[in-house]
């Protein structure tokens, strides 16, 4: 039985089952045209549908988390400290101010190492000395994006796209700038452009990523699967592709393509994570993931959060076959006691090892280790409703009243943060290009 459950996942079991054609061009293309539009925004919070407010909050965490994973090598900390290069780079344009070399070559390496609000300066001389250059005028434009200078960084990048060829690079950007200006479907048009001239891994992740955020999933799964067979390789696109049918509601094919992705290169955390956090949830259980999350802890003993989430893995399987709780305690117990070691401050394992507390009847253990939770992460709520039961247990009535209205205001909050940022990302929404027109569904173009 071990041994099934190593064997890798095919990726082509979390693909849809009738996949869109793949062009016939002898570059790679995305479709000729894809099977939907972007019809327009709604002000909706309907994630799907699919199951309770918890499983809502677990879909839209892991849809920011997705769109986290394109963000990770976009642009260079900002360095504190001047190099040699540096140095002797501004030397040169401040003696020679004129020289657009100089001014173009320590804006570009201001800009690489984060500095782009330095950048700027010298990167707008290099313009004035030579407007047609086009390198130049998109380092600039990508300055004035990560300074924050969105308005300016658009009209530059209009006045390019007049005057260059069309190229991706110029509507990638302009994409991630509409975004931030708040015009998502200007920004997802962007994107498809951008992937649809040069349908790389980055460029297909980055449009897909755009879609789910906006809660379109069946749109982000027909992208994410066309980016999983161009890139076979690519995890963070596997990952992606989970998530959409995750977000969808279809957790069978999510848990397969999360598998699949933690097989292509089992030393990277990063799958695990989002396996994790599904089966956190209870809308994956499987051997499978089980297997999986084992697999990281053997691979990563020093990860707090990979002992934890092995532990509740054990923990959700055992509470579903009650006669094997008593047997996986102590395995439970054990991880749980190496993730606290390693991180005195993760509230979950100090909660989880509470809840196995409880379970086996000592009561003193579980009040003391769901008060560290609650003094480790003041913000968790679960933490105030179970003490809340040990008190009822114990007969302390007022400890009773006052859990139960910190879990209630903590309760709360997080319910009117999550439904503010609903409201700020609009819902995408979705026509098929070749589905005949209804009445609730627009003509096609």
């Amino acid at each position: 039985m071990l041994i099934a459950l190593l064997v890798p996942w095919s990726h082509g079991q979390c693909q849809p089952s009738k996949p869109a054609p793949v062009a016939s061009s002898g570059t790679p293309q995305f479709y000729d045209e894809p099977q939907f539009t972007v019809a327009g925004v709604a002000d909706a919070t309907n994630l799907g549908g699919h199951g309770s407010d918890a499983v809502v909050r677990t879909k839209e965490t892991l849809a920011r988390d997705t769109a986290l994973l394109s963000k990770q090598t976009a642009s260079s900390p900002p360095t504190t400290s001047y190099s040699a290069e540096e140095r002797a780079l501004r030397e040169t344009a401040e003696r020679d101010p004129r020289n657009f070399d100089a001014n173009h070559k320590i804006g570009n390496l201001l800009a690489k190492n984060g500095k782009s609000a330095e950048a700027i300066l010298y990167l707008e001389r290099a313009a004035r000395l030579n407007p047609g250059d086009y390198g130049n005028s998109y380092a600039l434009a990508v300055a004035y994006a990560n300074a924050g200078h969105y308005e300016e960084s658009r009209a530059l990048l209009a006045t390019l796209m007049a005057s260059a060829a069309d190229k991706a690079e110029l509507h990638h950007l302009l994409a991630e700038v509409e975004e931030k200006l708040k015009h998502p479907l200007d920004a997802v048009r962007e994107y498809q452009r951008a992937a649809e001239l040069n349908p790389t891994e980055p460029y297909l992740f980055d449009w897909g990523t755009e879609l789910l955020a906006h809660r379109a999933p069946e749109a982000a799964i027909e992208v994410f699967a066309k980016g999983n067979r161009l890139f076979p390789n690519s995890v963070r696109m596997l990952v992606g592709l989970g998530v959409a049918w995750h977000a969808r509601g279809s957790y069978d094919q999510a848990a397969d393509c999360l598998c699949a992705a933690s097989d292509l290169n089992p030393a990277d955390p990063m799958p695990y994570f989002f396996l994790a956090k599904m089966q956190n949830a209870k809308t994956i259980q499987s051997a499978a993931v089980v297997e999986r999350l084992a697999r990281f802890v053997r691979l990563h003993p020093e990860n707090a959060l990979a002992n934890y989430y092995y532990a509740a893995a054990l923990w959700n399987r055992a509470k579903a076959a009650p006669d094997a709780t008593s047997m996986a305690q102590a395995q439970v117990r054990s991880l749980l006691e190496e993730a606290i070691h390693l991180d005195s401050k993760l509230g979950l394992a100090y909660l989880l090892r509470g809840i196995t507390e409880a379970e086996a009847g000592d009561l003193p253990k579980a009040i003391s280790s769901y008060q560290k939770a609650i003094a480790a992460s003041p913000q968790l709520e679960e933490p105030h409703y179970r003490l809340a039961q040990m008190y009822r247990r114990t007969g302390e009535k007022i400890k009773v009243q006052l859990e139960l209205k910190r879990y209630e205001e903590l309760s709360k909050q997080a319910s009117a943060e999550a439904e503010r940022e609903r409201h700020e990302i609009p819902q995408f929404v979705i026509a098929l290009r070749d589905a005949k027109p209804t009445a609730t569904q627009p003509d096609k173009p």
